[in-house]
């Protein structure tokens, strides 16, 4: 075996015993173990449970077994035996097993890798703050996240982080190596929104070919995060509702029901309870996914958690574009400070990003910052003008504002159209029509 495996560009190492050879495995963690059932001081049952518990998933173990020893290769395969090979074998077999074994955990070990950098990357730390609300937030979160709690639901504007405090509470949780799996409710249409969540049998309708599982199946042992649930179809709602109190569903034209275990956290930045009202959204679901409930604050409400935020994206940008910007001008904080933050966290973020792509330096300035920030436009700021009497025609009055808005910002259209409150689109039609007048 040795000789084959060498032959085959294999690192091999060898032990005749028991003692030996575990000795060997604590050494070098190899990637797959051939373990006989026989050994001289020894069961080979009690070496694989030795095996596993140091080392988990990221080693093969496959048992060699002799005749009428099957039973006992059986009893190691639920053990958690990779395979068994039965003596006597022969070495193409070996070589072929060897590199599927190898391909396994290779696998495993990206697998395990890649949840290693989801936990940190979705650590309770990323959720940055030290406001008292967003301190209310990641208490919650962190006790959802220990307990067994089956379903949440996430409220908050756009750009608040319900994406990232779902993914929070999925890998801090005892379902952190199970999946993941997110569906956005918004603008699905029902027959395409229920196969995906529900999957479907195979001839259940013309393009059903073959039968497909859906997130449902899919996310079983770990969690599903359906976001923007207030805008999920009514007549889908009835059906997801029996899985948020059962667990059980059936695939569309499926007749036997399915069984799953999965955390349900659902997201939404609507009025559920105008919603109910209006009877767009089911009561008896509304009341089922409200059990935990989760606010997240808007940026505009925990004002003083906005430096914290600038300097973690400003690290975190630094990092990924080969930048050095450390400091952030009194006058341009005060400025990011003073501003609203429509869109929350997420326009901060982008903004950030913005900055660091396009700016040199080591320090944000004001002039780094949009017109909407340098030069906040009061909402609902009464406007007053007096008609001559001669009269005018509104067309002249309009063009005569872009020309005006058009001057005041040395001929920025972005900085124009948000002058004239209107989106730059709007401004170009303006300015076409104009163009096209003169």
């Amino acid at each position: 075996m040795e000789q084959t495996l060498r032959a085959a560009g294999c690192e091999v190492a060898t032990a005749e015993s028991a003692a030996k050879g575990l000795a060997v495995f604590r050494d070098l963690r190899p990637a797959v173990v051939f373990l006989d059932l026989r050994l001289p001081d020894g069961d080979g049952l009690t070496v694989l449970r030795t095996l596993k518990s140091e080392n988990g998933e990221d080693t093969a173990v496959i048992v060699m077994t002799g005749f009428g020893e099957i039973s006992t290769a059986v009893e190691a395969m639920r053990l958690g035996a990779f395979d068994y090979l039965k003596k006597p074998f022969d070495f193409d077999e070996l070589e072929v097993l060897v590199e599927r074994a190898l391909d396994t955990t290779q696998l495993r070990r990206q697998v395990g890798e890649i949840r290693q950098e989801h936990r940190k990357t979705y650590a309770l730390d990323n959720i940055v703050g030290a406001s008292e609300k967003i301190q209310h937030v990641l208490r919650l979160v962190e006790r959802i996240a220990q307990s067994d709690a089956a379903t949440v639901l996430l409220r908050g504007e756009n750009g608040t982080g319900k994406d990232l405090v779902a993914r929070a509470i999925h890998y801090h949780s005892r379902r952190a190596d199970g999946p993941f799996l997110d569906l956005s409710c918004t603008a699905m249409p029902e027959t395409l929104f229920e196969s995906e969540l529900f999957g479907y049998e195979k001839g259940s309708f013309t393009d059903a070919k073959a039968m497909k599982r859906g997130l449902l199946e899919l996310a079983d042992g770990g969690t599903l995060f359906l976001d923007e649930v207030g805008d999920m179809p009514l007549v889908s709602q009835a059906k997801f509702l029996r899985v948020v109190e059962t667990r059980q569903f059936k695939r569309l034209g499926g007749v036997v029901d399915q069984h799953v275990d999965i955390r349900i956290i659902a997201a939404t930045n609507a009025d559920l309870e105008a919603a109910v009202h209006s009877g767009r959204f089911r009561e008896d679901l509304y009341y089922r996914l409200k059990v935990i409930p989760i606010v997240l604050p808007p940026l505009r409400e925990r004002a003083a958690d906005i430096p914290l935020l600038l300097h973690h994206f400003m690290l975190k940008y630094n990092a990924e574009f080969h930048k050095n910007f450390r400091h952030i001008s009194g006058e341009a904080l005060k400025l990011l400070v003073a501003y609203s933050w429509p869109g929350n966290v997420r326009e901060l973020k982008n903004l950030l990003e913005r900055i660091l792509i396009l700016e040199r330096g080591d320090t944000i300035l004001p002039e780094h910052l949009p017109p909407e920030i340098t030069s906040p436009i009061t909402p609902g700021a009464p406007a007053r003008f007096t008609l001559p009497p001669q009269g005018l025609r509104l067309e002249d009055v309009e063009m005569d504002f872009v020309r005006q808005a058009l001057k005041m910002a040395d001929g920025n259209q972005t900085r124009a159209a948000h002058l004239l409150g209107i989106s730059r689109d709007a401004l170009r039609y303006r300015l076409q029509k104009l163009i096209d007048e003169e």
